[in-house]
């Protein structure tokens, strides 16, 4: 699980750059269309919460590990 995690984790931050550079494309036209600056949005709330649970997986199985020093 943790690897597919951490495997979507990086496909989303590329459909995440990607998604940047076409709205910074689309908001420089002339007319630009302003829902365009919403998209990335989709993307970035994907990154932020699988990046809390990577963040917080480690502290999560040390507290999950039975203590070996007594």
């Amino acid at each position: 699980m943790n690897k597919w995690i951490r495997q979507l984790h990086r496909w989303v931050a590329v459909f995440f750059v990607l998604s940047v550079v076409a709205t910074t494309i689309a908001l420089a036209q002339p007319q630009p269309m302003i829902w365009v600056s919403y998209v990335p949005l989709l993307p970035l709330a994907l990154l932020a919460l699988s990046g809390i649970y990577l963040f917080a997986l480690p502290y999560f199985m040390r507290r999950q590990r039975p203590s070996t020093a007594e």
